[in-house]
């Protein structure tokens, strides 16, 4: 199976998005921004979630490019993964809160995310509702 003109866009999207939200992460890692102040810190958060949003634009694009049966079915995966990272996501926050559970860092949902993503998707093999 090929791909189409808009699985190749999303594929450049993300190839850039991700190159950029790497790079800000691997600068973090090896130090590069240990001595700065507060509010190049806020810039910092904020440098990293960009590429994050640019992300989901992308497939968010490539669904409203892709054919109808396509769109609805990424659509239907979307929001099933979605959901399932909202309710194991919460859980752990109430667990945090009720049970003392170690503390996840709120970045997490979206790798999360992405994981129901890949598992509810071989699932989700219609769109049906």
């Amino acid at each position: 199976m090929s791909a189409t003109p808009a699985d190749r866009r999303y594929i450049l999207r993300t190839a850039a998005f991700m190159t950029g939200y790497v790079a800000v992460n691997l600068a973090a890692i090896t130090g590069a921004f240990d001595d700065i102040g507060a509010v190049a810190a806020w810039v910092l958060a904020l440098a990293v979630a960009a590429p994050v949003a640019g992300q989901i634009w992308a497939v968010l694009a490539w669904m409203k490019d892709s054919d109808e049966f396509v769109r609805a079915l990424a659509a239907k995966r979307f929001i099933i993964a979605a959901g399932a990272a909202i309710a194991v996501f919460s859980a752990w926050g109430f667990s945090e809160s009720y049970a003392g559970a170690p503390h996840a860092p709120g970045w997490l949902i979206y790798p999360l995310f992405w994981a129901a993503y890949g598992l509810v998707s071989p699932l989700v093999r219609t769109s049906r509702v």
